[in-house]
């Protein structure tokens, strides 16, 4: 499976990329090399391997999860281009 120039610029339409059509043609041909590392990967003979979660042996490292000092609503907004109702408005992404 290949990606179309039409699917990278879809992409890049929805992610908001302004590319040039060298830039659309040299991205096609990159995520056409990754796919082609993925059923490269696919390929592999893995079935006698253990499945593993991590590749590292770290276990939890993350901080408890405990609410601390946070900025008040107004400092927050205070940069903010748009706000409403105490809430950031961002663009809408999704078209109907």
């Amino acid at each position: 499976m290949a990606i179309s120039l039409d699917e990278v610029r879809h992409v890049a339409k929805l992610a908001r990329l302004d590319l040039d059509e060298s830039e659309v043609m040299s991205l096609q041909t990159e995520l056409n090399a990754l796919l082609g590392h993925f059923a490269d990967i696919q390929s592999l003979d893995v079935k006698d391997m253990e499945p593993i979660l991590h590749a590292s042996n770290l276990t939890n490292v993350w901080s408890e999860d405990v609410a601390g000092p946070s900025l008040k609503r107004e400092s927050a907004l205070k940069n903010a281009p748009v706000s409403k109702a105490g809430l950031f408005l961002v663009p809408m992404i999704i078209e109907d």
